[in-house]
């Protein structure tokens, strides 16, 4: 069966086919979601993605890395479109966003745990929305009508109680950095971060004056510039999406580790290998063994379960 390949880099996409005489593979990475991080590159099975740092202008900030995808690597299998926290890459199937990885679990969902809770918000809050680091969060308001609402205050006081408040957040592209939760009302959004880690910067190895980590950080607060010129890490909005290792120019000056991903519950041989990249072989084993632990509780439970129901019985 005849195969085209096509592979187009453009300015705002970097895009990858398979075309063959019934199926037309495709990979669309957005480059205006893309941070530079190292999540896809260690997923990737075949080491189909790299990163590579982009040349520095003097009186210029940091480019974050640009990422590259081998054309002859890449089978499309969909775990970079999984993994990826910023929702960057899509993999589809003739026009169809349906991955085979998830569908024959042997794959897991990246979840994004996020609640809202409207109740706790001012009918005038917009907080989080202007807080979102990525603009992926829109405040609306609704009447008693169900008409949209341009000025709360133009509203009878009856009318202003039965304004109602919706909070969209685009939950596929949200990275979990959890900046609304803290600067929105107390309560009325709570993330669990996808990824948990580690990120610690060797201030005696940092260059006198570089930013390079913090111009390309994604996440506002993240990292910041100190009084004493040095910059510093706040880990409660650290995503350890690893864009601020792909530039640093000196080794072991800044350091990411991912210990955790926060997945849908699965069983597969691809996913442990996976786990061992993005985090690291003792933490996937930690993992392993609460998932042994678990099993073995579920089996005791229904035992007992078992013997009572018999004991009922009789």
């Amino acid at each position: 069966m005849p195969l085209k390949t096509v592979k187009i880099d453009a300015a705002g996409a970097l895009t990858l086919e398979w075309i063959l005489q019934v199926k037309n593979y495709k990979l669309t990475l957005d480059k205006n979601r893309c941070v530079g991080c190292q999540v896809c590159t260690a997923a990737c099975p075949k080491e189909a993605i790299k990163t590579q740092k982009q040349p520095k202008t003097q009186g210029e900030k940091t480019k974050k890395a640009k990422v590259d995808i081998d054309l002859a690597k890449c089978n499309f299998c969909g775990i970079c479109d999984v993994t990826c926290p910023y929702g960057a890459i899509k993999v589809t199937l003739n026009g169809a966003h349906d991955l085979s990885i998830l569908e024959k679990d042997s794959y897991p969902q990246l979840v994004r745990e996020i609640a809202v809770d409207t109740g706790k918000c001012g009918k005038e809050c917009v907080e989080c929305e202007s807080a979102c680091p990525l603009s992926l969060i829109k405040i609306s308001k609704v009447g008693f009508d169900g008409k949209p609402v341009q000025n709360v205050e133009a509203l009878s006081p009856n009318e202003e109680k039965r304004v109602q408040l919706k909070i969209d957040i685009q939950k596929d592209y949200c990275p979990t950095c959890r900046v609304c939760e803290f600067k929105c009302a107390p309560g009325a959004l709570k993330v669990k971060k996808a990824f948990e880690g580690i990120v610690s910067i060797n201030q005696a190895k940092c260059p006198e004056g570089c930013t390079d980590c913090l111009d390309v950080c994604p996440i506002k607060g993240a990292l910041a510039l100190g009084e004493d010129k040095k910059i510093h890490v706040n880990e409660l909005f650290c995503t350890y999406c690893g864009a601020c290792k792909n530039v640093c120019p000196v080794d072991e000056a800044l350091v990411v580790k991912r210990t955790k991903v926060l997945h849908t519950p699965i069983h597969s041989g691809t996913w442990n290998k996976a786990l061992e990249r993005i985090t690291s072989p003792a933490d996937a084993a930690k993992e392993l063994k609460a998932q042994a632990s678990q099993n073995r509780r579920k089996v005791v439970e229904k035992r007992f379960l078992s013997e009572a129901l018999k004991n009922e019985h009789y």
